[in-house]
């Protein structure tokens, strides 16, 4: 073979194996990144929860430890926003990896306090779940009062305390909601006290429905619902 096709053929084998190499450095790129966005939780989320918390159960069942601004207020707080939540259709991401400000300032904490009586809970809330919405601060907490004000909550709630269904709950929460679905709402207890709503939204504030967290609803015939 001449020395012009032995350099011809040496430069198709370099060339090969030059491709396979950028190829295989691709592949494996494209799949670490993957990895690391299912890790973080960085992935698009589908929909919303918004937790509605009602206060006097947190309050009766902290005693002493409770939050002394959120219930030491009179009138008390009646529902509260927990938070609002980014969901999967099956799971959900938290404590998500992310380069927004973890700090929460001052200054907003003071303007969230009328919906989240707690700075504590305002900062958690931020950095457990909102970090993971791919908001800025300014926008998610723009997100969560939208949320908050697209649900009417019910009026008709027992005021001298007692027990209470969680299903006539839910009832009450679809009856001043047109469009609320059934399986779009959960109520949530524990042994004593009804604890929460959780309302699934979609990312432009409309009732939808979510069958895993509905099936997730409380399953007690009575609960306590301590009054304001």
């Amino acid at each position: 073979m001449s020395a012009e096709g032995m350099t011809g053929r040496l430069f198709a084998v370099l060339s090969a194996l030059l491709l396979c190499l950028v190829a295989g450095t691709g592949a494996g790129y494209a799949a670490g990144s993957d990895s690391q966005a299912a890790a973080s939780g960085a992935r698009p989320f589908d929909f919303y929860v918004l937790s509605l918390s009602w206060s006097p159960s947190y309050c009766d069942a902290e005693g002493k430890k409770a939050n002394k601004y959120q219930c030491g207020k009179h009138p008390a707080y009646g529902f509260i926003v927990h938070g609002l939540w980014p969901q999967y259709e099956h799971g959900y991401p938290k404590d998500c990896k992310s380069d927004a400000e973890r700090r929460v300032p001052r200054e907003r904490l003071r303007a969230m306090s009328d919906l989240m009586p707690g700075y504590g809970l305002i900062i958690h809330e931020w950095r457990t779940h909102g970090m993971c919405t791919g908001l800025s601060q300014d926008d998610y907490f723009a997100a969560l009062r939208k949320a908050y004000g697209s649900v009417k909550v019910p009026s008709d709630f027992p005021s001298d305390g007692g027990s209470v269904k969680p299903s006539d709950v839910e009832a009450a929460f679809i009856a001043a909601n047109p469009g609320m679905p059934s399986d779009g709402i959960s109520v949530d207890c524990d042994r004593k006290y009804l604890r929460e709503v959780r309302i699934c939204l979609t990312k432009d504030m409309r009732f939808r429905p979510c069958e895993e967290l509905e099936r997730a609803s409380c399953h007690a015939s009575s609960v306590e619902m301590p009054p304001r």
